[in-house]
């Protein structure tokens, strides 16, 4: 994504992964089964967004894997810091022991890890929370040493009561991307509709995960939102609902998902979703009874 300006806010990219492919019957499996939304949607869809091939319910859609940084007059914050390197994920094979040129690309920026001043989730999926740590002589321990790290409530404790109930057992991004920050006094556990920096605002935005966030930004009047993954897809503006295979939640996730776009729609808000393909950034307009992701390119 090229670099924005909102307001008196600067945001930008770090990437981690670029297009990675993923069936719709994996991720997006009610669009698989849209053969004619599908094919009509192709024009646009191809090549950056999907390849549908000769039968769209066997296509792929592309997915990036970024983290956002926002430079407002006083602070540096991130906001999602992807999957991370050397974590075990069950050998999952998009997010299981990597390798990534994350932390190098964040130096390529400009920008130091002790320059980092917040960090914030909009939910704590594994692909969200990565690189809050990072492995040093066998220890995970916080990437950003001087930043602080916001945690909506909600998604904290439901994260923490799940990991205790289970011992531990299947709940490894908590416990190394998220429990290594609490021990280390890191950790601000804020209620919904809290404020960072007099610019960004958590929003509820349940469905996804229990208490999934999305990430208000106004300044000078100008404004923009950081959806997480209410969106996984630019074809999920036209048709909110369908909801990811990742969703806990797919009934809620499709009602928050629709609520979003119709409220963003043709109010010049510039949405910056977790996964779209470059150039990511845009803004959602009405179409056709409908709605249409405008990318800002």
């Amino acid at each position: 994504m090229k670099p924005l300006s909102i307001g008196a806010v600067g945001v930008s990219t770090v990437v981690e992964s670029l297009r990675v492919p993923m069936s719709f019957a994996e991720f997006l499996p009610e669009a698989a089964a849209a053969r004619e939304v599908l094919e009509a949607a192709r024009p646009w869809l191809e090549p950056r967004f999907a390849e549908l091939g000769a039968d769209p319910r066997a296509g792929v859609g592309f997915l990036d894997f970024h983290t956002y940084v926002v430079r407002t007059p006083r602070h540096v914050i991130l906001v999602d810091t992807c999957i991370g390197d050397d974590k075990d994920r069950g050998g999952h094979r998009f997010f299981h022991r990597l390798k990534t040129p994350w932390l190098a690309n964040l130096r390529a920026a400009g920008l130091a890890p002790e320059q980092v001043d917040y960090v914030m989730c909009t939910h704590m999926h594994a692909d969200h929370v990565g690189w809050n740590t990072r492995l040093v002589d066998g220890r995970w321990v916080p990437t950003f040493p001087n930043a602080k790290y916001v945690f909506a409530r909600t998604e904290f404790e439901h994260r923490r009561r799940s990991f205790e109930a289970a011992q531990g057992a299947g709940y490894g991004a908590y416990a190394d991307s998220i429990l290594p920050v609490v021990e280390t006094g890191q950790a601000v556990i804020v209620d919904d509709g809290h404020e960072v920096d007099g610019h960004l605002r958590l929003e509820p935005a349940p469905g996804h995960t229990p208490g999934n966030v999305v990430i208000q930004l106004a300044s000078r009047g100008a404004r923009g939102v950081f959806c997480g993954d209410v969106l996984h897809h630019p074809i999920q503006v036209a048709h909110p609902e369908w909801s990811a295979a990742f969703c806990e939640d797919r009934v809620q996730s499709a009602a928050t998902r629709r609520r979003f776009v119709a409220a963003h729609a043709d109010t010049g808000t510039i949405v910056m979703p977790a996964h779209f393909p470059a150039p990511t950034a845009g803004r959602i307009r009405s179409h056709g009874g409908r709605w249409r992701y405008d990318f800002l390119d």
